[in-house]
């Protein structure tokens, strides 16, 4: 039993030295190999940055249409080898020339912007080019007290405010403005598009167009409201859009697909805030800001005299409202029609 005891106790002597030996060697190898592998790392990341001439890349996803501001792009090195002649070098282009172009082709975040991939003022097919699918592109008039006095540029949003004189019959007209379309696209003032002089400065002129970016429906709506008065601009700011939409969503005035991921979403929502709205119109009338104006529309004159009826033949479609009341069979009537006249006989008449 005596041997038996010791030949156990080497036993586990030796499996105990055994482990400590694996454990230091595995020690050692990790540290051996951790330390050799940071330096290529290292060394991987330097060989891997561009050190070629700075190239034109957009700093953000510009879709089709994207009038170029000068946040939209800026220059960064670029491989040498991956240069292209279609590319923007820095040495050869400047960014305020590009201002007020339009994206023909879409750009990725990052992607070089090619020549080609842009539209000029005054190049054959510019207009088409800002516009977005289904949208029209219509001309409002304006003025420099209703136009923001010329601060107004492409790529800016704006709504449209109508200002009328409802005249009534009896006592002054009505004054009355109301904002009936919000968020327009502008896409040109005076058939200009760069808001750039020849040095390259902001400059601010006074202009008597805007063209703005409408849905057909929208389109026949600003046409039908020239006639009706006098539209103004209203400039918006950049964060209403981003306001109004999160007030949509919280009314439930805006609805998600079920089961969409996190950039379908994203992509419906972009799409919905640059949308144009003739909804949840406001307005003020001149008993709004003076006390000395109307707050209702005139009532028309009753006293106008009516034509008398006499029995003898109506024009065909002549409403009933047009003749006299106390002339006109209370209750139950017949319209006799005979080729194109049509004669109203009261039930029981002769």
């Amino acid at each position: 039993m005596g041997a038996i005891n010791v030949m156990d106790k080497r036993k586990v002597i030796l499996l105990v030295g055994a482990l400590l030996i694996a454990l230091t060697t595995a020690f050692l190898a990790r540290s051996l190999f951790t330390g050799s592998a940071a330096p290529q790392v290292t060394a991987a990341v330097q060989q891997t940055e561009p050190n070629g001439p700075r190239v034109l890349v957009a700093n953000r996803s510009l879709p089709v249409g994207t009038i170029i501001t000068p946040d939209s792009v800026a220059f960064q090195p670029w491989p040498a080898k991956l240069v292209s002649n279609a590319y923007f070098l820095e040495d050869g282009a400047k960014v305020e020339t590009l201002l007020g172009t339009v994206v023909r082709n879409a750009i990725t975040a990052g992607q070089p912007v090619t020549q080609g991939s842009l539209v000029k003022p005054g190049d054959r097919g510019f207009l088409a080019a800002a516009l977005g699918p289904g949208m029209r592109a219509v001309t409002v008039p304006v003025s420099a007290r209703t136009g923001v006095a010329g601060f107004v540029f492409p790529g800016d949003r704006v709504d449209l405010v109508l200002t009328q004189s409802v005249e009534g019959e009896d006592g002054p007209s009505l004054k009355t403005s109301e904002t009936i379309i919000r968020n327009l696209r502008v896409l040109a003032t005076d058939q200009r598009v760069n808001a750039e002089d020849a040095e390259g400065k902001t400059e601010v002129i006074a202009f008597s167009t805007v063209t703005v970016e409408a849905t057909p429906k929208l389109a026949e709506k600003i046409a039908v409201a020239q006639t009706i008065g006098t539209l103004s601009l209203s400039l918006r700011s950049i964060a209403d859009n981003e306001a109004e939409l999160e007030r949509s969503m919280a009314a439930g005035d805006v609805q998600l697909p079920e089961g969409a991921d996190r950039k379908t979403e994203n992509k419906i929502l972009k799409a919905l805030a640059t949308r144009p709205v003739d909804t949840d119109v406001t307005y003020v009338t001149g008993g709004d800001v003076s006390r000395f104006q109307r707050s209702s529309v005139p009532p028309r004159s009753s006293n106008r005299r009516q034509p008398e009826y006499s029995g003898q033949p109506l024009p065909a479609g002549a409403p009933a409202m047009n003749a006299n009341p106390s002339s006109v069979p209370m209750g139950p009537v017949v319209r006799v029609s005979r080729g194109n006249e049509v004669t109203v006989v009261p039930v029981g008449g002769k």
